[in-house]
This record gives C-alpha cells, sequence and structure tokens, in this order.
C-alpha cells in the first residue's frame, strides 16, 4: 500500500463509510460494551451534562493510564480499549481508543482520528527506534458535545509532562485539544504535518502495515512482545529517559 497516498490537509475525511449511529455503539478494538470498560467509564464520568462528563473522561483517561510508546505489542488484543485499560498504559493510538470507548460507554458518540505530527522533544532512544521525528498516525479522539465534533488528546499523563518539561494539554470540551507547538522552555514540541482521517474504529491493519514501512526496527520489536506482559518484555522506560534527558538541557 502507498500509505503516503493517504494523507490529506483535510482533518474530517471518513475513510471508513461509518454512519454516524456507529459512533455510538461498540466496535471490535473500541469495545464500548466491556464490562470492565462500562464501569470505569460511569465511575470516572460522574453525573452532570455531557461536557462535564467528556471532560472527567478525558482527565481519567490521560492521567491514569501512563503514556508509554514503547510497550504496547504490535497485535490487534493490546489495541482494545478493555485490554488498555487493564494494562495501565499505552500511547497515542490505543489511549485515543480508550477515550472514544468510555465516552460511548456514558452514551457520548465520539470517534478516532489519525494525524502526523514531527515530534521535537522525543527521547534518544525512541528517536533511534523509530528511525525519525515524525509521528504517523498520531492518535486523537473526537467527541460530539453540542452539535459538533471536538477534538481531545489524552496521551500525555501530567506526570510525563512534567519530567519532560512540557506543559499539560488541557481540554474544556469547547475547543480542540492538540498538541502545544512549544514546551514550557520556548523549544519547539509538536508541528503538525497531515491527516489520515477518521474512523469508527481503530483500523490496526493498516497502522500496523504503516508502522512496518515507516518504522520497521521498532515494530519488530513491538510484534514479538506478548499481550499480557512478562517480566523483562519491555523496551524502555520513555519517562525515566525523559527525565535525565530533561535533567541535563
Amino acid at each position: 500500500m502507498d500509505y503516503d497516498s493517504l494523507r490529506s490537509g483535510r482533518d474530517d475525511v471518513v475513510r471508513d463509510a461509518a454512519a454516524f449511529e456507529a459512533y455510538g455503539r461498540p466496535a471490535a478494538l473500541i469495545d464500548s460494551d466491556h464490562p470492565e470498560v462500562v464501569a470505569w467509564a460511569r465511575r470516572a464520568a460522574g453525573e452532570g451534562g455531557d461536557r462535564d462528563r467528556a471532560l472527567r473522561l478525558y482527565y481519567a483517561v490521560r492521567d491514569e493510564l501512563r503514556y508509554d510508546p514503547y510497550n504496547t505489542p504490535m497485535k490487534a488484543e493490546a489495541y482494545r480499549a478493555s485490554t488498555t485499560l487493564r494494562a495501565g498504559h499505552g500511547y497515542c493510538v490505543n489511549k485515543a481508543g480508550l477515550m472514544a470507548a468510555v465516552c460511548r460507554a456514558v452514551g457520548l458518540p465520539a470517534r478516532v482520528g489519525y494525524a502526523d505530527v514531527r515530534n521535537h522533544m522525543t527521547t534518544k532512544r525512541l528517536s533511534e527506534l523509530m528511525g525519525c521525528d515524525v509521528f504517523y498516525y498520531h492518535g486523537y479522539t473526537e467527541v460530539w458535545l453540542d452539535g459538533r465534533w471536538v477534538k481531545a488528546t489524552p496521551a500525555f499523563n501530567r506526570e510525563l509532562t512534567e519530567k519532560f518539561g512540557l506543559k499539560p494539554l488541557e481540554w474544556d470540551g469547547e475547543t480542540d485539544s492538540i498538541y502545544h507547538p512549544f514546551d514550557l522552555g520556548g523549544r519547539r514540541h509538536m508541528e503538525y504535518l497531515a491527516y489520515r482521517g477518521v474512523f469508527a474504529d481503530i483500523p490496526f491493519d493498516e497502522i500496523r502495515g504503516a508502522f512496518r514501512h515507516y518504522y520497521p526496527r521498532m515494530t519488530r520489536e513491538q510484534e514479538s512482545l506478548p499481550v499480557e506482559g512478562s517480566p523483562g518484555a519491555s523496551l524502555g522506560d520513555f519517562g525515566a529517559e525523559g527525565a535525565q534527558e530533561a535533567s541535563g538541557r
């Protein structure tokens, strides 16, 4: 597949031809009907209007699940929302899927979208594994609030941003929550390059194929990880790396 041909300057291209109703239903990986997802979503969302509940879910997904770009196995099961919740960590793609799942679990329509971003604030080890500084298929969530789609990016937990010297990504439920272009020290952080479309479910096969194409070394290593994890089966500690490199700036 020519993955570069799937890039677009528009952020609203519906790639899977999903109808609006699909954004409220369970899907194979966005398993919003899983008992653990439902229970967690109801606890985190609490009571109130749609926006208040969406905000509580955003901060719960952002901060209760540690951001970890290394240790999500490149296997479909590992990208299921219930698996991500149980693991307690993930990166932008599967954390966005979990955000969509918990929103749907409490009656808030949600879908997932993808963009290519240039990350100027990664770690040396991650850059070496990826072989570049572009994060292809960076994942985010869109939540239907007040009759329109609003972007939410619950990727970096607050503890991680403090280690890296980054601004925590806040969300008000009215404006899009996307990565900051600069960090707290004024250094370049994230640059959006193109979009990959929006979907009712995580397009795992496409993402795996794209990662094999763009990140062959890292993808090979992630394909070897067990879904449930085991002692020693870790590709690294991203937070510790970031803290060490930030201290040396």
